[in-house]
């Protein structure tokens, strides 16, 4: 085989890792006339753009609620997959076939779809979240009255969180839903094991920053602002205690200093303590959970903390950063700063929740940041399938050294972190459109808000 015709077969059988936006054919729709004809002819966008309506939100949000109502039922079963009562649970017993009813990425959908609910006014949303939530609740505290241990369980993470992928988003979800009055007697007891494991358990460098052990000693992941801030500072506005809010603070600054680029406006993905150079890449998702806890912190912080001017700054910066890389199509590459890795749907998705939800809040620039905002939201619903399917979500990630880490991480439907986030997206972009959508456009008018 020749050279070339064996690396265009090479290249042809690996898989995809970019989807740069395809460049539009020139058009040619006959202009019969000169002047400013031309400029009247229809851009080919890849995606919905003039078309912004809170009904077409929710049609996309729908068919996402169908997917998650059918892959994540409630329920128990044995071995043989016969049904099993909670009141004759026994460790061998496991949950229905489906998405981790208990897991950090459906502690997210749950947030997601009570939101979802209050902002829609239709109630699957918020029986969705609440029934899930009260059923897990349930289980694990079925299981502790029986004294099972807690690895031959499939609560374990419930039972005995030994991690803040086990403990944050979870925490956040069950607070939020015991604060709208929806939480049936078993969530609160739930709600404390996960915050002692946040507050109390989980380890910690000297100044109190929330670390991990892995894959170096004393490694900072992004990742874990969204897997404590949001559970602090939701217990904050549960309990009243001061304490919890000033945690929250310390973890977004603290992380802050170590792990934002100021020149560019964004966050590594990992800092590790004597790391010198610490290697900045710009990972999406991680991006994501960090912009999103600021936002869900700055939700219920009392007005007179003293910490709250700075995250505000923080966000104000981020936010800013991650507008200048967002794509033409409306979504963001797998590591920001790379345009030649994927274009990822949870990433783009947070940033659309955490944008909107900062405009409608009155945090930043309404003017300035709505049109990306509904672009990041016109782009993430391309990728929601007919069959109510997130595409081109990112798989779990660790921290890597190496760009080839990140620009081959796969894609798949199953990869659990995308449904909250859209839900979330769509819930706060409608709102931001009940504030007023974009002026009509003409003659090569872009999308405007007032």
């Amino acid at each position: 085989m020749a050279p070339i015709a064996a690396l265009a077969a090479t290249l042809s059988a690996m898989p995809a890792t970019a989807q740069l936006a395809p460049v539009p054919p020139a058009s040619t729709v006959v202009v019969s006339k000169v002047g400013d004809a031309p400029t009247r002819l229809p851009p080919a966008y890849p995606m919905p753009y003039l078309d912004p309506s809170a009904a077409a939100l929710k049609t996309v949000m729908d068919r996402v609620l169908g997917y998650i109502e059918r892959e994540a039922p409630i329920g128990m079963v044995d071995a043989r997959g016969a049904a099993v009562e909670l009141n004759r649970l026994h460790p061998g017993a496991v949950f229905k076939p489906g998405f981790g009813l208990t897991t950090y990425e459906w502690g997210v959908t749950y947030s997601g779809a009570l939101l979802a609910g209050e902002v829609t006014g239709d109630r699957r949303y918020t029986r969705y979240a609440a029934d899930r939530v009260n059923f897990v609740a349930d289980v694990a505290a079925r299981y502790r009255t029986t004294r099972a241990k807690a690895d031959a369980t499939p609560v374990r993470n419930m039972l005995a969180p030994d991690r803040l992928d086990d403990s944050g988003a979870m925490s956040a979800a069950l607070i939020k839903l015991q604060r709208a009055g929806l939480a049936n007697r078993n969530v609160r007891p739930q709600i404390d094991v996960y915050l002692d494991w946040i507050a109390n358990r989980q380890f910690r460098m000297p100044d109190g920053t929330l670390a991990r052990q892995r894959p170096l000693p004393v490694t900072l992941w992004l990742d874990d602002l969204y897997m404590s801030v949001p559970g602090l500072a939701q217990m904050g506005a549960l309990t009243g205690d001061r304490r919890y809010y000033d945690d929250a603070v310390r973890q977004i600054l603290q992380f802050s200093q170590r792990m934002f680029v100021a020149d560019n406006g964004l966050y590594m993905h990992s800092w590790v303590e004597g790391m010198d150079p610490h290697p900045a890449f710009h990972w999406g998702r991680a991006n994501g959970w960090a912009v999103v806890a600021m936002v869900e912190l700055l939700d219920v912080l009392p007005a007179d903390h003293p910490g709250r001017p700075a995250v505000l700054a923080q966000l104000k910066a981020h936010i800013a950063g991650l507008a200048k890389v967002q794509s033409g199509t409306g979504l963001w590459h797998q590591l920001l700063d790379r345009p030649d890795s994927y274009l990822e749907t949870s990433a783009s998705a947070m940033y659309a929740y955490a944008m909107a939800r900062a405009i409608n809040r009155g945090w930043i620039d309404r003017r300035a940041y709505a049109p990306v905002a509904l672009l990041a939201w016109q782009g993430v619903s391309t990728k929601v399938s007919a069959a109510g399917e997130v595409e081109d979500v990112c798989v779990g990630t660790g921290v890597g050294f190496d760009p080839a880490f990140y620009y081959f991480r796969p894609r798949h439907v199953r990869a659990a972190h995308g449904y909250g986030p859209v839900l979330l997206a769509g819930a706060e972009v409608i709102t931001m459109l009940r504030g007023g959508g974009p002026i009509e456009g003409g003659n090569g008018q872009g999308v405007i808000f007032r």
